[in-house]
């Protein structure tokens, strides 16, 4: 039950979930017309090669149903924090029920339209057959790609060496201009201003650790006297990360970087990082901020550690 809770990637881009249901309907098509399983070599009917590919297509579609309705159904139920090796098993295992459900109903039809008898196993014998032969393998292949993440990243993760900057003055978000002392290459204050253009959040440039997106609101994550400090702003993360940039001068080191689609986080700041089957994980202020790091960000944040 341990390593069922243990956290674990969900993958929602839309154009790789397309492409992988694309996938395995292809190769249940395929399949299916190469071997001709589970009696279909004795099937006699016009257009069989195209009736069978269409087993193929039911399944494209049932697999993009699952992997791209339901999350966009229940997105809360789909983030980092949330998804666990056992909801990826049961995920997968719903989506081969359903499958095989689709295709049954699928072939059913054809035999009608054909004059064939219905096939004499039940509904319910068909869907725990399936259930007792997909879940070992579904289970299986589930558990390698948590092992092989976890090593891939806990070991990747040992190697980064965090950036150190000396000690940090902290002090408090406020409108007074007095504050913490920052470094030459930063302004002396950093405003943030939401849409309304009334509310704000102005601290010095060190005390920012991350600003975190969560529908049309922001929060801006900050460092009040060693304790995580939070503020909310109604914004988007790109226009928040546009007056980030904007406040500071030119120069070679950029510490604000966008790190996951939900997260900008300071460079600077960071502690130490660690790795799970999810990727990164960026651990500042003494871990009370956990900030994730998303696998199209790994190249770029690895070698923005390495640049600061």
């Amino acid at each position: 039950m341990s390593l069922l809770n243990q956290s674990y990637p969900f993958e929602d881009r839309l154009r790789y979930q397309l492409g992988r249901a694309a996938l395995i309907g292809l190769f249940v098509g395929l399949f299916l017309l190469a071997f001709q399983p589970f009696g279909i070599s004795h099937w006699q009917t016009a257009g069989k090669a195209v009736k069978v590919m269409g087993f193929g297509l039911v399944t494209f579609v049932v697999t993009s149903l699952v992997f791209v309705g339901i999350p966009r159904l229940w997105p809360g139920q789909f983030t980092d924090r949330r998804w666990t090796v056992g909801r990826e098993i049961l995920l997968i295992t719903v989506n081969v029920l359903l499958i095989a459900v689709a295709n049954r109903f699928y072939l059913e039809t054809l035999l009608r339209l054909d004059g064939y008898p219905t096939l004499g196993m039940s509904w319910l014998f068909t869907v725990l057959i399936t259930a007792l032969v997909g879940v070992f393998p579904v289970t299986g292949t589930v558990l390698l790609s948590y092992i092989g993440r976890l090593k891939k990243y806990s070991q990747a993760a040992a190697t980064l060496a965090v950036p150190t900057h000396g000690p940090i003055t902290t002090g408090t978000p406020t409108n007074d201009p007095a504050g913490s002392p920052v470094p030459n290459d930063l302004p002396a204050r950093l405003t943030l201003v939401a849409d309304n253009g009334k509310d704000q959040v102005d601290m010095a440039p060190t005390d920012l650790l991350a600003v975190e997106s969560s529908d049309n609101y922001c929060t801006v994550l900050f460092d009040r006297q060693g304790q995580l400090g939070r503020m909310l702003l109604r914004s988007s993360l790109s226009r928040l990360q546009g007056q980030i940039d904007a406040q500071r001068l030119p120069d070679n080191r950029q510490p604000y970087v966008r790190c996951h689609r939900s997260y900008v986080v300071n460079l600077d700041r960071v502690e130490r990082v660690t790795g799970n089957a999810q990727g990164y994980k960026l651990h500042l202020l003494d871990s009370q901020l956990v900030v994730p790091v998303s696998r199209q960000y790994n190249d770029t944040l690895v070698a923005d550690l390495k640049r600061l």
